[in-house]
């Protein structure tokens, strides 16, 4: 993606500088299974991220590397153009688009729906409607899980986070939550697969309005991210079986095809995940 010399946004809080926590004793292949389970929850899991973080004094600074800057800077621009998608499109709708914040940290961090550590991935938290993010987390998503090498598999995180931010907004995640209380956890679970589908989508939406910018090969990238976090994917590469009665996010066809949806119309009204789920 072209993001060099671009606007980046004024709500990007980089706590990388400092370390507030650190990863518990029970990481290594635990917290790889633990990243792929959960990665794009959007927030669900912050019970397990408190039992895997184990809080050390705050205070300890370090300088973040060239490529780290860069990586920040990278985000800044990413979400700046999420901004100026959203803004529009609510816009022509007749509202206003609440911007959200996005945290870049370093092994753990607190946010308002609890504590969380590095293993949890990229994750939004609807009570401070930031977005939480350890940028190492792509590293661990090219080399554990296959996903093709480019900084646009981090712009397709943020753009899909962001869309967890806008189902927020829209009262879409709220409406999921009170209708899976009543539930099996089957049926739940089809519930967050949409959830997460539609997610997707609304990044693909954003990469549909942003295409100026957008370079040879990355929705490639973005495709092959989306594939390695797939349900199948992650369930053979852990436990060599696939449950599908325990998927949460989609399968990994699943997450391509909503993802390719939104970019190839820039349509909101073809993002009907739950059409067949919610009366």
């Amino acid at each position: 993606m072209k993001w060099r010399g671009r606007r980046k946004s004024d709500n990007v809080e980089d706590r990388r500088g400092s370390s507030k926590g650190k990863i518990a004793a029970g990481g290594g292949i635990i917290a790889i299974i633990f990243i792929a389970i959960q990665l794009f929850s959007g927030g669900d899991a912050m019970e397990i991220f408190n039992q895997l973080q184990e809080q050390v004094p705050a205070g300890e600074t370090r300088e973040l590397s060239v490529e780290e800057k860069e990586l920040g800077d990278y985000a800044g621009v990413v979400l700046a153009d999420t901004e100026n998608v959203w803004n529009a499109l609510f816009e022509q709708n007749g509202s206003s688009y609440p911007e959200p914040g996005l945290v870049l940290f370093s092994n753990a961090v607190q946010t308002a729906c609890g504590g969380a550590s590095a293993a949890s991935g990229p994750f939004y938290c609807p009570a401070d409607q930031k977005i939480y993010i350890d940028l190492r987390f792509f590293e661990e998503l090219r080399t554990r899980f296959g996903a093709k090498e480019g900084n646009f598999a981090i712009a397709y995180v943020i753009a899909h986070e962001v869309g967890h931010h806008v189902q927020t907004v829209l009262g879409t995640s709220g409406k999921v939550r009170q209708l899976q209380q009543g539930m099996d956890q089957t049926e739940a679970n089809e519930l967050s697969v949409a959830l997460e589908l539609q997610a997707d989508f609304y990044a693909g939406i954003w990469a549909h309005y942003n295409r100026e910018y957008l370079e040879q090969g990355d929705i490639e990238i973005a495709l092959s991210a989306a594939s390695a976090v797939g349900d199948d994917a992650i369930q053979k590469r852990t436990s060599g079986r696939v449950v599908p009665d325990a998927f949460t996010h989609g399968t990994s066809k699943q997450r391509m095809e909503w993802f390719s949806k939104g970019f190839q119309t820039g349509d909101l009204s073809m993002g009907k995940t739950f059409e067949a789920l919610i009366p």
